[in-house]
């Protein structure tokens, strides 16, 4: 009886490993997601974002990138040096819950600062609202966005306030 209780513990055990769910697997379970998750097949990045973490994605909702005009939408999908660069900028190498996130800058894997605001809701860069609250995966966290953030567009807007 104490072995069959044992091999039952063990199995059930390896069988919650089998089914963790990494940001690819939430990303798709949460259903608001599919143009990120194209986006993030055409820049070949599915494997560096379900590595070990923990990282913490903004990601932009399909409403986020329906708000882009369709050709540039089409074009940036298929340039995947940009498409690299713009995912990269959503993607932060540590993880922030909603409980830990505050007020300040983290640094993007594409290099660049995202700012983070808390003041009246979480926004990232004084435009992208995050929502929806935490999609937990084992190697870190999503915060869905309302708005896809550009890279090219954000260092540009630092140069013009420097001058």
């Amino acid at each position: 009886m104490k072995n069959v209780l044992l091999a039952t513990l063990l199995a059930l055990g390896l069988s919650n490993m089998a089914m963790a769910d990494d940001i690819i697997d939430v990303a798709t379970h949460d259903g608001s997601l599919k143009t990120f998750l194209t986006a993030v097949k055409a820049a070949d990045l599915t494997a560096k974002i379900n590595g070990a973490g923990p990282i913490t994605i903004f990601a932009p909702s399909d409403a986020a990138f329906a708000k882009l005009p369709k050709d540039k939408l089409e074009a940036l999908l298929k340039d995947k040096v940009a498409l690299t660069a713009l995912l990269s900028y959503h993607v932060v190498g540590a993880k922030i819950t909603a409980a830990d996130v505050e007020a300040g800058k983290v640094k993007s894997l594409e290099g660049h600062d995202l700012k983070i605001s808390v003041a009246d809701g979480v926004k990232v860069n004084d435009v992208a609202v995050v929502g929806g609250g935490d999609l937990k995966a084992d190697n870190g966290e999503i915060h869905i966005i309302d708005t896809v953030l550009m890279p090219t567009a954000e260092k540009a807007s630092k140069k013009k306030t420097k001058k």
